[in-house]
């Protein structure tokens, strides 16, 4: 298994628990369910598409009978995903208790980060699912 596969895959379980003491918090603790972009975004980029990157990376080129275009790629994209969804909660939760320009713009670009992390995972699946390979 690739490392950025495994590094994928861990991230996700530990999003996951993360993402479930937040919850367990805001419950307990109502003033918290400010934190509901937190907990949301935690649980469906943080565990749900982390798992899916690192399960579709190890399996989709396998199903297709093909090596993966880009591993170098897929390495970036597993920093810029953890990098935008850390900033993007991180800077959220800041501007949440000290409202300012500063965090919303650190906000939205981290969020960049995010989607641009997740058009390469696009571009890698779809240059490795669909290019003609030499056989």
């Amino acid at each position: 298994m690739d490392r950025f596969v495994k590094s994928f895959i861990v991230m996700s379980i530990v999003y996951l628990a993360i993402a479930s003491i937040l919850g367990v918090c805001m419950i307990a603790r109502p003033s918290l369910l400010t934190l509901k972009f937190v907990h949301s975004h935690l649980m469906l980029i943080g565990w749900v598409s982390m798992m899916i990157y690192g399960v579709g990376y190890h399996i989709l080129p396998r199903f297709a009978g093909k090596l993966i275009k880009s591993k170098a790629m897929a390495e970036l994209q597993f920093w810029l995903a953890n990098i935008g969804l850390a900033g993007m909660l991180g800077f959220y939760t800041l501007g949440i208790y000290n409202p300012s320009d500063l965090y919303k713009g650190l906000t939205v670009a981290s969020g960049a980060v995010e989607v641009l992390s997740i058009f390469l995972f696009f571009y890698n699946m779809i240059a490795t699912l669909y290019v003609k390979q030499p056989e």
